[in-house]
């Protein structure tokens, strides 16, 4: 009797971790692709911008800030990276602004002010920087355009039907393929073996959570489509997105090419981490590409 009660006992165990584990996977699928929404208002003096907001291809209407620039000097399109939203783009905003640079920064669907339901990883937000370039072009149409992606702004870059069709690509932290993603994410949370064992399984909810497969969520596959001039930043000591597989996203990209990983940086603010070295090599990157003059990519 007592091996039958042991039996059931350790069966009850292995069932009671099996929908732990199950449970664990779910709330972390509902943490990683929930909205950040809230109010943020009008931009600061400093940056002389005016709030707008321009419809989405992904369905929303999205809110930002416009700051002209000098003309003839170029323009630049700048995104956050998830649960953020275009106040982790200011700093950025307030030197290039400063340097007479047209900026946009704005809220991706489902984060500060723009609607939307859930992240999706660049599938929909890939849609918005689409719509975003067009407004930017729009409002500003005689400047040549540059990007500024961290993290899911980078991604939103190169996913979607085609990478965006700019003269200058600046990506910050971008993950290779969602499959890395969601594994360094949930090693970062559960440890390497739980990353094994969870990561198919969150992966396996990726149509229902996003409406896009695995397939569709590859940043590598497409940054070999970009016609601009790429300039690749990295984060040596980063966990969520290695310099390991940045170095392997710069090397699919073609020449003109240039990458930067910063020694101790995490996945982070490469700005605030070494702002008067990122301020001078990104200032030379977009004056070589988007100047008056400037060769097309």
């Amino acid at each position: 009797m007592s091996r039958i009660v042991s039996k059931r006992f350790l069966l009850a165990l292995l069932l009671a971790g099996v929908a732990a584990a199950a449970g664990v996977v779910l709330i972390e699928g509902n943490t990683l692709a929930g909205p950040s929404q809230r109010e943020i208002g009008s931009a600061p003096p400093s940056l002389h911008a005016e709030t707008v907001s321009f419809p989405s291809k992904s369905g929303a209407t999205l809110k930002g800030w416009l700051a002209p620039g000098t003309p003839g000097k170029g323009a630049v399109l700048l995104m956050h990276g998830i649960h953020a939203d275009r106040t982790s783009m200011l700093p950025r905003a307030l030197f290039l602004s400063k340097a007479g640079y047209g900026v946009l920064l704005f809220d991706f669907q489902a984060n500060g002010e723009s609607i939307g339901a859930r992240q999706t990883f660049g599938h929909l937000e890939s849609l918005d920087a689409r719509s975003a370039l067009e407004y930017l072009r729009s409002r500003l149409p005689n400047e040549r355009v540059g990007v500024i992606g961290t993290s899911l702004g980078g991604a939103a870059a190169l996913v979607g039907p085609e990478p965006l069709d700019v003269q200058a690509m600046v990506l910050e932290a971008v993950y290779p393929t969602i499959e890395e993603a969601t594994a360094n994410r949930i090693a970062i949370r559960l440890g390497l073996t739980a990353a094994r064992l969870a990561a198919p399984v969150l992966l396996s909810q990726l149509r229902f959570r996003t409406g896009a497969t695995a397939d569709e969520l590859r940043p590598i596959d497409r940054i070999a489509s970009v016609r601009a001039p790429v300039f690749v930043i990295a984060g040596g000591a980063d966990l969520y997105t290695t310099a390991a597989e940045s170095r392997r996203l710069f090397q699919a990209a073609h020449e003109p090419k240039e990458y930067w990983e910063l020694a101790g940086a995490g996945h982070q603010d490469f700005h605030a981490f070494a702002r008067a070295e990122y301020e001078r090599r990104v200032l030379e990157f977009l004056q070589r590409n988007l100047r008056d003059g400037a060769g097309a990519p």
